[in-house]
């Protein structure tokens, strides 16, 4: 009779334990710090306490006691089987995605000012950081589960799909939040701002987050369709947005840009200039990789025709 200790998922692990063990003793760390943030947060006003306060309290409190049940269950073997590599787990964890991606909606609207302030700073790094934290780390439970129970290798499956998929989804989600940033900016302060030159940016944050979101996602669409994208069309967009994005960090992130304090705004428009740099020095490596593998494409011939040039999936 087989060892009831071992599940689906856990086979070559010690007994009772998940490959995911190390992933919840993390979350129940992160939702910790999460809900003392917003207890904390909660006591400190001196005003009532508000639905939004609520619940992120909720939320958190929530996430902090499935973390530490499940956590605690891995420690025996008799009540790991309840959890490790079973359908209980799975719910589990896509439950927890839920309040966590909660979480991280609620804490970080510049809007509730809990913890980023109005002009978009963030005013309290713990409940920020590690409500992001938590909601990596529910993503990372998920491909991790869906991998070792059924089989399902997701970032393999994304690598295969077609090269630098992965790069553009990144891309895309970092472009939508460049733009959902900066049109609240621009509805909340620049209706009653006089500072044009502060306005001007937001603007063009606002058409560089759009502009990014259009390009990313019209090669992520035609990778998902087709498995592949013409390359000239993907080196060039990845060229422009590179330069785009370094326009757009110049005037976002500097002193008098809406994205000069430490908040989304900040980070996903460096995340965006980063991401666009990392795709096109990832074309600029698979053309070269053609060149030595095909002599017919010699470096320097303005004739190639690069949109039937196949390039190797990195």
């Amino acid at each position: 009779m087989s060892d009831p200790s071992h599940t689906a998922g856990s086979e070559g692990m010690p007994e009772g334990r998940s490959p995911r063990f190390t992933q919840w003793i993390a979350l129940v760390v992160f939702s910790t710090v999460t809900l003392g943030s917003s207890v904390e947060l909660r006591n400190a006003s001196s005003m009532a306490t508000t639905s939004d306060q609520r619940w992120a309290i909720f939320c958190s409190g929530i996430t902090f006691a499935l973390s530490v049940i499940v956590a605690c269950m891995h420690l025996h073997p008799l009540t790991s089987i309840f959890v490790v590599g079973t359908i209980a787990e799975g719910i589990l964890i896509l439950i927890l995605s839920v309040f966590w991606s909660a979480t991280v909606a609620v804490v970080s609207d510049a809007g509730r000012g809990l913890a980023v302030s109005a002009d978009g700073a963030v005013s309290n790094g713990n409940l920020y950081y590690f409500s992001w934290a938590g909601f990596v780390c529910t993503i990372m439970l998920i491909v991790s589960f869906l991998r070792s129970v059924y089989g399902v290798d997701v970032p393999g499956e994304i690598k295969s799909r077609s090269a630098r998929l992965t790069l553009w989804s990144a891309r895309l989600a970092s472009a939508l939040i460049v733009m959902g940033s900066c049109a609240k900016i621009l509805g909340d302060e620049c209706d009653v701002s006089d500072d044009k030159m502060f306005c001007r940016r937001t603007k063009f944050g606002l058409s560089v987050g759009v502009i990014g979101v259009v390009f990313s996602l019209s090669v992520v669409g035609l990778k998902i369709a087709t498995s592949s994208a013409p390359f000239v069309a993907e080196g060039a967009a990845a060229i422009f947005l590179a330069v785009m994005d370094g326009f757009g960090v110049a005037y976002i992130t500097s002193a008098k840009g809406p994205g000069s304090p430490l908040g989304n705004l900040y980070y996903f428009t460096w995340i965006s200039f980063v991401g666009s740099l990392m795709l096109t020095a990832s074309c600029v490596q698979d053309y070269q990789a053609a060149q030595q593998n095909d002599p017919t494409v010699p470096s320097g011939n303005p004739n190639v025709h690069m949109d039937n040039l196949e390039v190797p999936d990195v």
